[in-house]
């Protein structure tokens, strides 16, 4: 790869209400806004090799309507994080709340994920990408394993509360940076702390 296209999902029916959802096998798909903001991607972006995506719903039409007819690839590692009892609910309603008080290896409650092992999991699906043959890969994802990828561009290490990704926004990155992002994130999880 020399190029990578990184990008949140379009509007979905569950991020639109701010609503959680880490388990692939709910059915959340675009709304009628996020399949014009895929659609808008693609023409914005241009062509590329391949497009990446993870088990999502969300994810995969994202790419299809991006970029129809372009090699797709399923990427689980980089699946949204297990939000255990948190499932469906509001940002608001205890999930924030558990973010700000918990440690990075502290599993979410309900068998939800910790954030140091969901990044664990990322930066698997992320060398994977650097290893593609392909030379423009697009990569649709998740709020979270995209801002991780902004921070490691900007030389900053995971943090405990994530800005917010905007939908079907994409952010050109050459395989050189991106592989200085990953090389980051992996020694923020080799000793994970929060400052």
């Amino acid at each position: 790869m020399k190029t990578l296209v990184l990008t949140r999902h379009a509007q979905s029916r569950l991020s639109v209400l701010d609503r959680l959802n880490g388990d692939p096998s709910a059915e959340v798909g675009l709304t009628e806004v996020g399949r014009d903001e895929a659609r808008d991607l693609g023409r914005e972006v241009g062509a590329v090799d391949l497009v990446a995506h993870t088990a999502f719903g969300r994810t995969r039409e994202t790419a299809e309507l991006a970029w129809p007819d372009t090699p797709l690839l399923v990427v689980p590692e980089l699946n949204e994080i297990a939000f255990g009892r948190f499932e469906g609910t509001h940002w608001d309603e205890g999930y924030r709340d558990w973010v700000l008080t918990s440690g990075p290896d502290d599993a979410c409650p309900g068998g939800g994920e910790s954030r140091v092992t969901a990044v664990q999991r990322y930066l698997r699906g992320y060398r994977l990408l650097l290893d593609r043959q392909e030379e423009r890969v697009a990569l649709v994802a998740h709020g979270a394993p995209v801002r991780y990828v902004l921070l490691g561009l900007e030389n900053r290490p995971p943090t405990r509360l994530l800005e917010g990704v905007p939908p079907a926004t994409p952010f050109i990155v050459d395989v050189d940076r991106f592989g200085r992002a990953v090389s980051i994130i992996e020694a923020w999880a080799a000793a994970p702390a929060y400052y």
